[in-house]
């Protein structure tokens, strides 16, 4: 498959919000479907572009085929990290695009933008018990379990945690 990782454009925030949306809902990842409150979050890629950096994976008809967020540690989309490390969020890819390496490069790009951030010691991330792929593809990468950092967002909802560091 031919893609690119770059930047996401204002006029594809709803494309890749509604792919973000639509990723955690058919995946299972939302607790409560539809009602679930983070589904508003995850739709809203305007605010995430303004308050941190977006990324998509575009193919060559310029078409969002995945996406990620990124954020500096102790910023407003840093969950876990703290500052000295970033951390990226909601990595998303098409379902129809799976397996052919979209997911793994824009992970790259992140552990990329990590190692260029002055002071910056690991790249951290949490993930869902269910997203066994996304798993292989952080352990292929060299990022290993945190499980002192393992958290609740929400009640009975528990995220595993990653790192690699830099």
């Amino acid at each position: 498959m031919d893609f690119t990782i770059r930047a996401v454009r204002p006029e594809e925030h709803e494309e890749l919000g509604d792919l973000t949306g639509l990723t955690y809902l058919n995946d299972g990842l939302l607790l409560h479907g539809e009602d679930d409150f983070y589904l508003d979050v995850l739709k809203d890629t305007a605010r995430r572009a303004r308050e941190s950096e977006v990324l998509v994976a575009v193919d060559a008809d310029d078409a969002v085929v995945g996406g990620v967020t990124f954020a500096e540690g102790g910023t407003a989309w840093a969950d876990i990290a703290v500052p000295g490390e970033a951390e990226f969020r909601m990595l998303v890819v098409a379902p129809a695009t799976r397996g052919r390496g979209v997911g793994e490069a824009l992970v790259r790009a992140c552990v990329d933008r990590a190692r260029a951030l002055t002071g910056c010691a690991r790249l951290v991330l949490s993930t869902d018990a269910k997203m066994a792929s996304a798993h292989r593809i952080y352990e292929r990468l060299g990022f290993a379990r945190t499980p002192e950092r393992d958290w609740e967002p929400v009640p009975g909802h528990v995220l595993r945690t990653y790192a690699l560091e830099l």
